[in-house]
């Protein structure tokens, strides 16, 4: 297949190696300039697109909807238009709008680190054009789960797994670096281990239940919490946002009750 990578930075790089390995005929569009010594490059989006079977587009967010419209003029129907980017679901969905009558689009969300996972990152595709990306990638090693929905539902997915990861990440980095200031990392290491190593469903629900009957005592702590991270010269976003939510959870009980 002729298959065109829209954006080449590291990531881009990565899928358009792995996409020519599978002996695909992979062309580059970048209006930065990248060196990809052994990629050919297009000198404009309609050079780069005209006659395409495949459009990955792994650009920034806010180029996304621009990419699109640039790229929608020189579009045959049939061509697979794949938004690889972070663009929230409402700006995926407007792609809709965006590209023409016949053209199959894909909203895929990356699930991990490219940079080090490679083209064997986890994928999640939704739209029209979902199952032909998947086709398309898995056999260069790309676990994808096709999401039966409309353009933006697999972007959705990733967003709600992003409150997770990134916040979990937040957390942790918080209370490991209160927990070296305070002269006791091993300890809360150890601890951090044993929560994220017990049973997840079972802490889900301890985590939903405790959380709203225990607000109020909860929401006293992370303010003692929050001062204590300052008092060690340390950070205390999270535990001060822990705070925050919790005083949201105890009024909420308290005007339903």
């Amino acid at each position: 297949m002729r298959c065109t990578v829209i954006g080449l930075g590291e990531a881009g790089r990565i899928y358009a190696r792995a996409l020519q390995q599978q002996g695909h005929e992979v062309l580059g569009y970048d209006v930065a300039p990248i060196a990809t010594p052994d990629l050919p490059r297009a000198a404009s989006m309609a050079e780069a697109v005209e006659g395409t079977d495949v459009v990955i587009v792994m650009t920034t967010a806010r180029a996304s909807l621009p990419v699109a419209r640039e790229a929608a003029p020189h579009l045959a129907p049939g061509t697979v238009y794949a938004d690889f980017t972070s663009a929230a679901p409402k700006a995926k969905l407007s792609l809709r709008e965006v590209l023409p009558a016949g053209v199959q689009g894909a909203d895929v969300a990356i699930l991990g680190p490219v940079i080090a996972l490679g083209a064997s990152t986890p994928l999640m595709a939704a739209g029209p054009g979902a199952g032909r990306i998947a086709d398309l990638l898995r056999p260069v090693g790309a676990p994808v789960e096709v999401v039966h929905g409309a353009l933006g539902d697999a972007m959705a997915h990733k967003l709600l797994r992003s409150i997770l990861m990134k916040g979990l990440a937040a957390v942790v980095c918080e209370a490991v670096e209160a927990g070296r200031r305070a002269g006791y990392e091993d300890w809360i290491r150890a601890q951090i281990a044993a929560e994220l190593a017990g049973d997840g469903q079972s802490t889900i629900a301890r985590f939903l239940a405790g959380s709203v009957k225990h607000a109020a005592r909860r929401a006293e702590e992370m303010a003692a919490v929050a001062e204590y991270c300052q008092a060690l010269g340390a950070p205390s976003h999270m535990s001060a946002a822990a705070r925050d939510s919790l005083l949201d959870l105890a009024e909420g009980a308290l005007k339903s009750a």
